[in-house]
């Protein structure tokens, strides 16, 4: 019995591993038509070396984004146009923030870090979905992480190597 209760707990604990040795969010579920923080978890470096830049693709239906600056990175957005117009707070807005990129800081492997922005999810997206965020993590000479890939209608996100973190969308409330 005893065994048994030490192989099971090896497992989850190996099971535990593999979820955070990615960038994830902190909060992984939230209502369209809301405003919603993005926490973005960054765990670990690339193969030991530090990170030095974090970009985060903005996915069409996500508007009004607005990123924290953090301090020792330099804050950058690249801004481009929505693929429909969208309504803000009474008015049509049809561009906006599409990439975050937050750059020039040092977070060493053996260190966690988080990433914040805030945002409008638009009424326009589909409830019971996930919506994914692809990241890229660059690193000290010039190593890449590339969490980009998007599971396949029916595929297990456990089954990628570098899944995009998601965010479930729930009913508006």
């Amino acid at each position: 019995m005893f065994r048994t209760m030490i192989v099971a707990g090896l497992l989850t604990s190996a099971g535990m591993g593999t979820a955070f040795a990615h960038v994830s969010l902190e909060t992984q579920e939230a209502p369209v038509d809301s405003t919603y923080k993005a926490i973005f978890r960054v765990p670990h470096g690339c193969d030991g070396k530090a990170t030095t830049a974090v970009r985060i693709k903005i996915p069409e239906g996500v508007i009004d984004v607005k990123p924290m600056p953090k301090a020792g990175w330099k804050l950058e957005t690249v801004k481009g146009k929505y693929a429909k117009p969208y309504s803000l707070w009474g008015e049509t807005v049809s561009e906006g923030v599409t990439e975050v990129n937050w750059n020039g800081g040092n977070l060493p492997d053996e260190f966690y870090d988080e990433f914040v922005l805030r945002a409008r999810l638009t009424g326009d997206l589909p409830a019971g979905e996930t919506l994914r965020f692809p990241v890229v993590q660059e690193c000290e000479g010039g190593g890449t992480a590339r969490w980009i890939e998007i599971p396949a209608a029916g595929q297990d996100e456990d089954a990628l190597e570098h899944p995009a973190p998601g965010l479930k969308l729930l009913p508006k409330k």
